[in-house]
């Protein structure tokens, strides 16, 4: 049985949401790190503030979405267009970030959900942001290409998108794409994927005396379904059968800045030879994808992939509703079930307890199974605040039956 622990991290700002009294944390400190996840436009009374939507007068203030991200950011300095505000916000020191379009969100009228993570500097623990004239992002972006915090490297959402005078082809770079007219070049996603793993990411990690070995978590999001395996194939011939913990997560067709980009990916590296170098933490918890670890601890925090709720044969039979008697069970539920008890385990297996939980994401295939899904993890929580995000994503999901998807950040010290 998983043990329990004392809490470590301290809810920041709680608050209840709606009629089902949603108890959502809108910050996670954890001794020196500062986590903010799922903020929105909101004023947690009406959902998205209203002078946000300005549904009488919606023309007569600045842009809808320059009105939604001044209140995200008015919303993230509570806790200790969207690029132009950010810029104003961070006054020129833009941390690495990932963009990423998606289907839906959790409040009506809402077309943006931003993640944060900030550190309470000391010696030895400050911020440094690494530069690169080649590496840079857009200007309209601003951001660095790769970003250093204690025994941290952050390299933000990379894509293969062309830049300075590379050749492109509808902005992205030809070297990442199959020669015009060849059919038997190679696949797609695998020569992307390439593209950006070595000639992208490899420089981004080199500013800070990294390579591929010390990456410990990353996140991919994939425009096209069926690119699943064959993206694993590449990663893992890259990475070998060791690797970072991964999340792959299905984004809308176009969702990327390079339009026809069929791949972004954001990782997060560990400095080399420091006390953050990966763990794999294996707890006989089922993945989705060949040589996906189950979770990988790095300093003082755990990183679990995106999980379903699969066995080795797919998904949980639990979890598949019975046709003959489809409402006396719910799919979502069970599968929420499932996942949030591998997380226990690999909690459990790296020293730690769901009550460190730091970040929750929720990936749906309809966000009306957000509820039933936020249940199932306040009963684990013995009703404490859930630092959480929830989008909808595109099916199917890489196990098929499958509607839910979940990454979790856990505080390890």
């Amino acid at each position: 049985m998983p043990r329990k622990l004392t809490c470590a991290v301290e809810p920041l700002l709680p608050v209840e949401l709606g009629q089902g009294k949603i108890k959502f944390a809108q910050g996670m400190k954890a001794d020196r790190w500062v986590f903010a996840t799922g903020l929105m436009a909101q004023d947690f009374i009406n959902g998205i503030a209203p002078d946000v939507l300005s549904e009488h007068a919606p023309h007569s203030g600045l842009p809808k979405r320059e009105k939604e991200a001044l209140r995200i950011f008015a919303n993230l300095e509570a806790v200790p267009p969207y690029q132009q505000v950010r810029r104003e916000f961070l006054r020129g020191r833009i941390p690495p970030s990932t963009s990423i379009a998606q289907q839906g969100l959790l409040l009506p009228g809402a077309d943006m959900n931003i993640q944060a993570m900030a550190v309470i500097p000391k010696k030895g623990f400050e911020v440094e942001h690494l530069s690169h004239a080649q590496l840079k992002g857009r200007p309209t972006s601003g951001y660095s290409p790769a970003l250093t915090v204690g025994d941290f490297i952050f390299i933000p959402g990379i894509t293969s998108l062309a830049i300075g005078d590379e050749p492109r082809r509808n902005g992205v770079a030809t070297a990442a794409l199959m020669a015009e007219g060849t059919q038997w070049g190679g696949q797609p996603i695998k020569l992307e994927a390439e593209f950006i793993i070595t000639k992208r990411m490899v420089a981004s990690l080199a500013l800070a005396g990294a390579r591929l070995e010390d990456v410990v978590h990353a996140q991919v999001y994939l425009t096209d379904r069926e690119d699943y395996s064959a993206f694993n194939e590449a990663w893992t011939r890259l990475f070998g059968e060791t690797g970072p913990s991964r999340s792959i997560i299905p984004c809308i067709e176009h969702g990327l800045a390079p339009y026809d980009g069929k791949i972004e990916i954001n990782v997060i590296a560990a400095k080399p030879g420091s006390a953050a170098s990966k763990r794999h933490v294996d707890a006989g918890v089922a993945t989705a994808f060949r040589h996906q670890p189950q979770a990988v601890k790095a300093g003082d925090l755990l990183f679990i992939p995106a999980l379903m709720a699969t066995d080795h044969d797919g998904l949980m039979p639990s979890a598949i509703l019975d046709p003959r008697q489809p409402h006396f069970s719910s799919s979502p539920e069970v599968q929420a079930e499932t996942i949030i008890r591998n997380v226990a385990r690999l909690c459990d297996a790296a020293g730690t307890s769901l009550a460190n939980v730091v970040r929750v994401l929720l990936f749906h295939t309809d966000i009306e199974e957000f509820y039933p899904v936020y249940r199932v993890w306040e009963r684990h929580l013995d009703g404490h605040p859930l630092p959480f995000s929830a989008v909808e994503v595109p099916g199917p999901l890489p196990v098929p039956g499958a509607t839910v998807m979940m990454e979790t950040w856990v505080y390890a010290p």
